[in-house]
């Protein structure tokens, strides 16, 4: 039986169990969690990278927005919160559309 020992999504154990095959999970809290939701956004940021297709990055960037809600919520916020908060800096400090490169500046 192969071992994954990660983190997975919440219905991936009735998919495994209506296949008929035999599994064992276990129930993560406190640091444990945030260290293995920390975890699978480092994997799902490399899944992206490597995405080839625009189809495969917008499958990865989901992924990226649901471990995205899951840490601001362990965090004691929501997405919305951290949404706001984005907003604010892109008010004060802009995006990244206008695709700039900074190669220097002086101190």
């Amino acid at each position: 039986m192969p071992v994954y020992n990660k983190l997975v999504r919440d219905k991936i154990p009735e998919i495994i169990k209506s296949s008929g095959k035999e599994f064992r999970t276990k129930q993560l809290n406190g640091v444990g969690y945030i260290k293995e939701l920390r975890t699978k956004l480092k994997e799902e940021i490399n899944e992206y990278i490597e995405a080839d297709t625009d189809g495969q990055a917008l499958e990865e960037l989901a992924d990226i927005l649901e471990i995205i809600h899951s840490l601001a919520v362990v965090h004691g916020s929501n997405f919305e919160s951290v949404d706001d908060i984005r907003q604010d800096k892109y008010i004060k400090r802009g995006g990244f559309q206008e695709k700039i490169f900074l190669i220097d500046a002086e101190d």
